[in-house]
């Protein structure tokens, strides 16, 4: 008897751990996505990104108490931390926390929560290319997680381009290294519109309309894995 209520507790303990982690398979243009919300048990919500090599481990906390000098009456500070792999962060993680926070306070609505905080903490694991992608995808399934109301959910997509204008989606560090330009968008899920965009380099506006639309073609298969990683969470044996 005891043997057979050892392997219901393991079978039900593996069940538990499919529930919570969420794998894309080969997503087509992208790179394999796995997925894993409620790893923390300090955050409100959490959520580990993985998107090929490229891993992102988000925490998100509140809405709760804010300090005076930073409180604003009539909604929510945001609050956005972006902690590299080593060392301590620098100008670049400071400007990727100004573009992760501008869209989370596009979509999070703030105004439920007036006078109160809260703070996404994204911790880098390993970077292999598209990392704004990855903590912008890691921050809003953390945001799921802490059951956050927000307008919409959003996704991050880069595309790289090489001298001879082809682009790339989901491209890895070498492919970004060789590029001649990289950009990164943040889309929304109900309309599809840009939210936020990084561009680094050149292109023409024909080139720009172009990783616009695959972007916003690859964002429809993101979503769908936000949806299928939901349901596998809250679904019922």
């Amino acid at each position: 008897m005891r043997k057979r209520y050892g392997e219901a507790r393991g079978w039900i303990g593996a069940m538990e751990t499919e529930q919570k982690k969420c794998d894309s398979g080969d997503l087509p243009s992208l790179r394999r996505i796995v997925c894993e919300q409620g790893l923390l048990s300090r955050p409100d919500g959490s959520a580990s990104w993985m998107q090929g090599d490229t891993s992102v481990l988000a925490g998100v906390y509140g809405p709760s108490e804010v300090k005076v000098s930073k409180e604003i009456y009539d909604k929510a500070t945001l609050e956005v931390m972006l902690r590299p792999k080593v060392g301590l962060p620098g100008v670049y993680e400071r400007s990727r926390e100004q573009m992760i926070k501008k869209t989370c306070e596009a979509v999070v609505l703030g105004t439920l929560h007036p006078r109160s905080s809260i703070t996404i903490v994204l911790q880098v694991i390993t970077d292999a290319g598209s990392l704004l992608a990855s903590c912008l995808n890691a921050a809003c399934m953390g945001l799921m997680d802490a059951g956050l109301p927000m307008g919409s959910l959003f996704c991050g997509v880069t595309c790289a381009l090489d001298a001879d204008g082809n682009f790339t989606l989901d491209p890895t560090a070498k492919q970004e290294k060789e590029a001649q330009t990289v950009l990164t968008f943040a889309i929304d899920s109900i309309e599809k519109k840009v939210l936020m965009s990084s561009m680094k380099g050149t292109c023409s506006v024909e080139q720009l309309q172009q990783c616009v639309a695959a972007s916003q073609r690859a964002a429809d298969t993101i979503f769908q894995f936000y949806r299928d990683s939901a349901c596998r969470k809250y679904s019922k044996w």
